[in-house]
């Protein structure tokens, strides 16, 4: 890989980390859509599975109760981590740039859902089959896109789950689903090498990144923060429509 390129991945990973800081999620909603500008979709994943592993890590460990949050959600968990195999394994043996397409729609989602919020009832109507969607869907769409933020928030909403508890177990899912993913990778071949040693060195902006966005979330204004947050998002999306189609 060229020196730019790489340059220009671990630069996506250190804003994306300090946005992750900030608010406690957001790495891969970040990093994904502009490495993707990049590069295909699948590559932008395995590049960034391991700095999102630790990013993960990071926010699981500041919450605190590590254990009490696996017995919590264990179930979404496994769920999550059987979707996501199936949304590698669909990745790695088609990689079509219009996952880029379903990436951008994700986001587009996203910010309808969060700037309007919308709240759907048929999650608290139907805790058990919501938990079923958000484990198999979310799971697979992670798989492919890398975010699952939309179905997350819809179902956390909806539950009533408090700001830990959503914090803990997105973080959580995207861990173990990480984990497992990176296993699939590796089972392939899609893992090189070289991709290792780009997240190795994409390791060192994660951390940095993450000391400076948990800087900033004890001093900025959250709302500030997030609305300018959705507006940059708004962008990257629109130029991977733009640029896929």
């Amino acid at each position: 890989m060229e020196i730019s390129f790489i340059i220009t991945v671990a630069t996506i990973i250190f804003f994306a980390s300090i946005v992750h800081g900030g608010i406690g999620f957001g790495f891969g909603m970040i990093s994904t859509p502009l490495i993707a500008l990049f590069t295909d979709i699948q590559t932008a994943i395995t590049l960034i599975i391991i700095p999102t592993m630790l990013a993960n890590i990071v926010s699981i460990v500041s919450e605190g109760n590590f254990f009490e949050a696996i017995k919590k959600f264990w179930f979404i968990i496994l769920l999550m981590v059987i979707g996501s195999a199936i949304g590698t394994i669909l990745l790695i043996f088609t990689n079509s740039d219009y996952f880029k397409l379903l990436l951008a729609f994700i986001i587009f989602v996203y910010l309808l859902q969060s700037t309007f919020n919308i709240r759907f009832s048929f999650v608290s109507k139907n805790p058990k089959l919501s938990t079923y969607v958000l484990g198999i869907v979310g799971g697979t769409m992670s798989g492919l896109t890398n975010i699952v933020a939309p179905l997350m928030i819809m179902y956390t909403m909806e539950l009533n789950y408090s700001k830990k508890d959503t914090i803990q177990l997105s973080n959580l899912c995207f861990l173990f689903t990480k984990i497992g993913q990176l296993t699939i990778f590796l089972y392939f071949g899609t893992f090189t090498i070289q991709i290792f040693e780009v997240s190795m060195i994409s390791v060192i902006a994660v951390a940095v990144g993450l000391f400076f966005g948990i800087k900033i979330k004890r001093k900025i204004d959250t709302k500030f923060y997030t609305k300018i947050l959705k507006i940059l998002l708004f962008i990257i999306a629109s130029i991977l429509v733009l640029t896929t189609i």
